[in-house]
């Protein structure tokens, strides 16, 4: 990559005010909320979809996978690198609307490939959404308060899940086995149908919502050949990555333990529940949403403060640590809770496993966005992503289904599946342990690309 000399300080204005600063990081949260719930609600959905338009339960894991991952990490990195040129909150605006309306398209499917391309559709329009939100709220925040405001964003996870499962699963348990309904223009529909369009099309005023939100200054700007570039070349981006591959590998192949572990339970862990201990779906729902919503909010806000406390203490890598210490509660608990002998003893270990979850979710993204020039954000950031729904979305609901089938029982054993597949990848978790010295490099670096200016 060409040479890049430090930023001059006078080029940053103030940082906005701390009032609107978060009126932002809220709308981007609801703004996550509602992607999370239309990705999720599908989970609760495979024995009623399965029962009316046969499909099985490795179709059920292409859907809950791939057909959202496919376009969803693709478009990822051309999106992530328009943003790094256009106006981020248009982007995002945009995608919302897109997967709001493809989730109610979701309601409309009447076979698996239909279904399977809408799913296609709101992956398109969730690809907006993480490359650009923590562009954003890094340039609404200085350093050291950054992880506190994308753990507060990072919520909207815990939240969707937790709305989807608890309100949807209620939904669910009502209408799913009631009698189908006939609309006009569109015609005989299932109660499961009904769910997609009542959790997509309220998404379309949280579209409206994000166009009242200001296009921050950017900074951390790197400046190459003498001039602050406003676009640097794709070849420079991959110099870039290429030149620090220890801090962005490691980086990115540690944290898809948590996308992996996280996207098989989310995918799994309700067919757990009713398969076997038998309890309902609308129990589960209720039970798990609860312990997702409280025990993720719990864990982004504590891996937010234990990221910026050791950070404002001088520990360069704080938010990198606290990321080892989240994912390694998470893999203990994920590969114990499927094995525990009644449903409540699982419930309760669901507690360490969202917490530990939530940790990496929030600290992840922002350990990456205190190391990335400015103008690479969203290019970069889509990498992240990229990667950890290439392991995460497309192997892990998938792996779970395969492994029940391959090594035990199959759908009978699913539970066995599931703790299998948190066994192997949490091994991994030495890659996090590996990361920290290069990472301490990187933010050291990072640190001379911009002076502190007013907050």
């Amino acid at each position: 990559m060409a040479e890049h000399q430090v930023t001059a300080p006078n080029m940053d204005p103030p940082y906005p005010s701390a009032k609107y600063s978060w009126y932002v990081v809220i709308v981007l949260m609801l703004a996550y909320v509602f992607a999370f719930l239309d990705r999720q609600i599908l989970a609760l959905l495979v024995d009623p979809i399965k029962r009316d338009i046969g499909v099985t339960d490795f179709q059920m894991s292409l859907l809950l996978g791939p057909a959202f991952a496919f376009f969803y990490v693709t478009l990822g990195i051309p999106v992530g690198r328009l943003a790094d040129r256009r106006s981020r909150r248009t982007i995002i605006g945009i995608g919302i609307a897109v997967w709001s309306v493809m989730t109610a398209v979701c309601g409309l499917a009447k076979t698996f490939t239909h279904l399977f391309i809408a799913r296609i559709g709101v992956g398109v329009g969730e690809a907006t959404l993480q490359p650009c939100a923590t562009s954003v709220i890094s340039d609404y925040f200085p350093r050291e308060k950054r992880g506190r405001a994308i753990s507060v964003y990072s919520m909207g996870l815990g939240i969707g899940a937790g709305l989807a499962l608890v309100l949807g699963g209620q939904v669910i348990a009502a209408v799913s086995d009631g009698p189908s309904l006939t609309l006009p223009l569109i015609g005989e529909i299932y109660g499961w149908q009904i769910v997609f369009l009542v959790v997509g099309l309220p998404g379309l005023l949280i579209a409206a919502l994000m166009f009242t939100v200001k296009e921050p200054h950017r900074r951390d700007r790197i400046v190459i050949d003498g001039q602050d570039a406003e676009q640097i070349p794709i070849g420079d981006v991959v110099r870039f990555l290429a030149k620090n591959w220890r801090t962005y590998g490691s980086h990115f192949l540690g944290l898809s333990i948590m996308g992996i572990i996280g996207n098989a339970y989310l995918a799994w862990i309700p067919t757990v529940f009713i398969r076997t201990w038998g309890w309902g779906i609308g129990e589960i729902s209720l039970y798990y949403g609860l312990v997702i919503s409280i025990g993720g909010i719990i864990g982004v806000n504590l891996g937010g403060w234990m990221g910026d406390k050791m950070y404002q203490r001088g520990i360069k890598d704080g938010h990198m640590r606290a990321v080892l210490f989240g994912t390694a509660l998470l893999v203990v608990a994920a590969i114990l809770v499927p094995l525990m002998p009644n449903p409540w003893w699982g419930l309760a270990l669901l507690v360490p496993h969202a917490i530990g979850s939530g940790i990496p979710t929030a600290c992840g993204p922002t350990a990456l966005m205190m190391i990335v020039p400015n103008q690479m954000r969203g290019q970069i950031s889509a990498v992240y992503w990229f990667v950890l729904s290439i392991l995460g979305l497309m192997i892990g609901p998938t792996a779970v289904a395969l492994a029940s089938e391959v090594f035990f029982d199959g759908p009978a054993d699913i539970r066995y599946g599931l703790s299998l597949v948190s066994a192997v990848a949490g091994s991994f978790i030495w890659i996090l342990v590996f990361n920290l010295k290069p990472y301490r490099a990187s933010v050291v670096e990072a640190e001379g690309w911009s002076q502190p200016s007013g907050s």
